[in-house]
């Protein structure tokens, strides 16, 4: 039986970085909710946007300087119950790499069809209509 008295969940900002026709992935040490590979994510802090989270998330997981360019959508993640807002990034600097040892395993620069190697179960539809635009031929 759920608390109800318990705080609420913060909510989760994950960064699409697309970049030279691939898209960063980072493959998590632990799976949450049956997630090993995904975007760039973590949970928004009081007092920060979503769109600055996912900004946060890329430098501190994946070492990359990015920007933020447009949220693309928000849902309660099917496999995690969490509610998660998307944004797209654009990189402005860095190398991608596994920051955080602890909780990113490694990273992935993957093309438009690779996507379903690393990530079965699909994509969020807006986040996917995104990728085909910027990843598409």
């Amino acid at each position: 039986m759920p608390d109800d008295d318990a705080p609420p969940l913060r909510p989760v900002a994950g960064a699409v970085v697309a970049h030279e026709g691939r898209v960063l992935l980072v493959r998590r040490r632990v799976a949450v909710g049956g997630l090993s590979w995904q975007f760039p994510a973590g949970k928004v802090e009081p007092g920060e946007t979503c769109e600055e989270a996912a900004v946060r998330e890329t430098k501190e997981e994946a070492g990359l300087d990015v920007v933020a360019v447009a949220r693309l959508g928000e849902r309660v993640h099917p496999l995690t119950g969490r509610h998660v807002s998307y944004t797209a990034c654009a990189m402005v600097g860095g190398t991608a790499h596994a920051a955080d040892a602890d909780e990113i395993a490694e990273v992935a620069w993957v093309t438009l069809s690779e996507i379903p190697q690393y990530i079965p179960y699909g994509l969020f539809e807006p986040v996917q209509r995104h990728l085909d635009v910027v990843l598409g031929p």
